[in-house]
């Protein structure tokens, strides 16, 4: 009969315990990407309710961007939003999230 010596035990122990905690921090890395990916494409709700009828043209919109100092290099209408990816005065990318009624920033990333 082979016996187990209590260092052969402990080294068990604290390899599940070791185990158990790159697991929960991998975990609570991927929640964090997942939410990060998520703002990303969007401020997480509509800029407008307002019917598209009523929502300014994209190149009025850039135009508006564009007096504020902003350079824009993209733009596009997604979720009731104006998504307008820039440089900003200090030349940091900056995205936008323009509300296509008045032309008036919502949020940023």
């Amino acid at each position: 009969m082979t016996k187990i010596s209590s260092l052969k035990i402990a080294a068990g122990m604290f390899g599940i315990a070791a185990l158990v905690k790159v697991a929960v921090f991998a975990t609570a890395i991927a929640m964090l990407g997942l939410t990060t990916s998520a703002q990303a494409g969007s401020p997480g709700k509509p800029c407008t309710a307002a019917a598209q009828n009523q929502w300014l043209s994209l190149e009025a919109l850039q135009s508006k961007v564009e007096s504020l100092g902003y350079k824009v290099q993209r733009a596009k209408l997604k979720n009731a939003c104006g998504e307008l990816y820039t440089i900003d005065k200090n030349g940091n990318r900056v995205e936008l999230f323009v509300d296509p009624t008045n032309g008036q920033i919502v949020s940023q990333l």
